[in-house]
């Protein structure tokens, strides 16, 4: 049975997360994608590694995701980031720990690095999309599309089998966090998977985010066949062997 706990960080806001502590005084942090939670194969399978290795781990869902408290359409990227800080924080404490980032989770990755570069030993990004909102929606939208969202302040998108409800406030929030034009002083292994068939975001935006990084031991994996999630089996495994030799830097170092 899958177990979660609930963290409040503020005295109207809890967010669900799933974790462990362990005394290697370093953690696995996983953080999901937009409108995703800590329920699919990933973070799970992250959290069994980490158990197996008897280091930390924790995966946390934002606000309006999963079952985090808050609607979806009042927070954006400022305000996700924000509160895994808070929860990185509360939780991680001074520990040293690995970022994990899928998909827009890679964003808030990035973030991340402002508050916590001394501690941040490591980083995966899985179909990585930092600056999506303006790179893949808004500027691909129709003008009609855009005109709506100004005018409404929200218009509901839809993206395969997905729908979603897009604000204005996203969209300029998004703007406001522009990451792949800086720079990231940093020694640490950074690795980055996507798909080579990842119908959501291109392989182009894992290429960009290696070029924030200077000083780091980059890689670029680009799976044959693999869609934007890379949650099968196969994949989880490639990433999970990923993920121990970064371990074993760590603790080698």
């Amino acid at each position: 049975m899958k177990k979660f706990k609930y963290l409040k960080i503020s005295k109207t806001k809890k967010l669900r997360y799933i974790g462990n502590y362990h005394k290697k005084k370093l953690y696995i942090i996983f953080l999901p994608g937009f409108m995703s939670d800590v329920v699919g194969k990933k973070p799970w399978a992250f959290k069994r590694y980490a158990t197996k290795k008897k280091i930390g781990f924790l995966a946390v869902e934002y606000s309006g995701h999963g079952k985090s408290s808050g609607e979806f359409t009042s927070g954006n990227i400022s305000t996700w980031t924000n509160e895994i800080r808070i929860s990185i924080k509360k939780l991680v404490k001074k520990n040293y720990f690995i970022l994990i980032g899928s998909s827009m989770g890679a964003w808030i990755a990035l973030n991340q690095f402002k508050y916590f570069k001394k501690q941040i030993k490591g980083f995966i990004g899985i179909g990585s999309a930092p600056e999506f909102l303006t790179r893949l929606m808004w500027k691909k939208f129709p003008k009609k599309i855009r005109n709506e969202i100004i005018r409404k302040g929200i218009c509901i998108i839809k993206h395969g089998k997905y729908q979603y409800p897009i604000t204005y406030q996203l969209i300029k929030d998004g703007k406001k966090n522009k990451i792949l034009s800086k720079k990231i002083k940093t020694g640490i292994n950074v690795s980055m998977f996507h798909g080579s068939h990842d119908n959501s975001v291109p392989p182009s935006f894992s290429r960009k985010v290696l070029t924030i990084f200077r000083f780091a031991k980059k890689k670029l994996i680009i799976v044959k066949n693999g869609n934007h999630s890379l949650s099968s089996k196969k994949n989880l495994r490639r990433i999970i062997a990923e993920l121990n030799r970064i371990v074993k830097n760590i603790f080698l170092s």
